[in-house]
């Protein structure tokens, strides 16, 4: 291999090592801004939300909850923009290494290619070169000489050529690193617009806490009705996963294959169940549109008040409808205080529970299949609002609903 190769090679190889890492931020900028478009769109969704909100004078601990999602969506939305900085920061200084190693590397092909022309100038003319063969003190020499000559002449092409292809890289590379400066400087600004708006939100959050703290008693009031009202679906829930399962004993001992002492499924009934299971963090919404505000487990609204969600709470649009997140058979349609109307779905060992329905479109024993409408969600006048509550079960035990539907964010 000729010393030019080398040194072509040479420098290529660092040139790819300088250039690897920003490919691999370059990926990680675009899950970024994926992110952070999605955090954009619950943000508006919240925003219509609370816009809706805001059309009742009274404040509602709904509201408040909608307000404290926002905060957290603002403030991930911030820590987003602040890694995305980061990203265009390494990528800004990598780029300056870069056109650093460039700029040397354009140095000293400029120089080595000066010194062959003066080289070419001093021995140019046909005679010389004819001279410089003939010289030599046998064939086998002149032959050498007379390639070293063409490699020569290749070479200096090769230089001229490799100069031009490194001044047009740099003067690309100087422009991309030009485009990632102005890309900082527009996030940057943009980082400090979406922290204005966090400090007008915790003084909105702050103002509604405020309102709320003189309407204490009164809320302990609801919460006290809203937890009877959820500890009743409890119970009901409990009772028909009960019978459910005694009807499956029932099933098991008349089989004489089972001597009744454990529950037994259906082939169907495994299969179904098996089949919800492995859709676990891929289950369809049961809403088209909607965002959930209300998490499953303990949270605090307010502090002095604790609660506890069985299930999720999502937010969506006025008149929406709800669908199925699997297929099943329903078990049950009733109607409860405070909760409106609700379906429970049985999927094998699984059941799926919606309520705050207004309308109902099933009854019990219907087949359904996924995202098939069960029903629409009511639209709540003292919170503006239209939330549909679901919850997840197996056997006796509640699941958490985010484990189980498909992630959006």
């Amino acid at each position: 291999m000729s010393a030019y190769s080398i040194r072509n090679s040479i420098f290529w190889i660092l040139l790819l090592l300088v250039f690897s890492a920003p490919l691999y931020a370059q990926k990680d900028r675009k899950d970024l801004e994926e992110k952070k478009k999605k955090l954009m769109e619950e943000m508006a969704s919240l925003n219509k939300s609370l816009k809706d909100v805001n059309v009742n004078k009274e404040i509602t601990l709904n509201e408040l909850l909608t307000l404290n999602k926002r905060i957290s969506v603002r403030e991930e939305i911030i820590a987003t923009m602040q890694s995305e900085v980061e990203i265009l920061q390494k990528q800004i200084e990598d780029g300056n290494d870069s056109i650093g190693v460039m700029g040397g590397r354009l140095g000293e092909l400029k120089k080595e290619y000066a010194r062959m022309i003066c080289d070419a100038y001093r021995n140019q003319g046909a005679y010389n070169k004819l001279m410089f063969i003939f010289a030599a003190k046998d064939f086998e020499q002149a032959v050498l000489r007379m390639h070293y000559l063409e490699e020569y002449e290749e070479y200096e092409h090769k230089e001229a050529i490799m100069i031009d292809s490194t001044r047009k890289d740099l003067n690309e590379q100087v422009q991309r690193l030009q485009k990632k400066k102005d890309e900082k400087k527009e996030l940057l600004a943009n980082e400090e617009s979406e922290k204005q708006e966090l400090t007008k939100e915790k003084e909105e959050q702050q103002k509604a806490f405020v309102k709320l703290q003189g309407k204490e008693k009164e809320l302990k009031k609801q919460i006290a009705v809203k937890q009877k009202a959820a500890k009743k679906l409890d119970e009901a829930i409990h009772k028909i996963i009960a019978d459910e399962m005694n009807k499956e004993r029932e099933k098991a001992h008349k089989n004489p294959k089972n001597n009744g002492s454990e529950m037994s499924l259906t082939p169907e009934a495994k299969a179904l169940s098996k089949n919800f299971e492995g859709n676990r963090g891929s289950l369809p919404w049961p809403v088209v549109e909607g965002l959930i505000y209300k998490h499953f487990g303990p949270y605090s609204p307010m502090p002095g008040i604790e609660l506890n969600n069985n299930g999720v709470d999502i937010s969506t649009t006025k008149g929406a409808v709800v669908r199925a997140v699997f297929q099943g058979t329903v078990t049950t349609v009733t109607e409860m205080p405070q909760l409106g109307k609700v379906v429970i779905v049985k999927h094998g060992e699984y059941f799926s529970v919606y309520s705050n329905l207004k309308d109902v479109f099933v009854k019990a024993g219907d087949i359904l299949t996924t995202k098939q409408t069960i029903g629409t969600i009511l639209f709540n006048d003292e919170d503006g609002k239209t939330d549909l509550h679901l919850e997840l079960w197996k056997d006796e035990n509640k699941l958490n609903p985010e484990d189980w539907l498909i992630r959006r964010g």
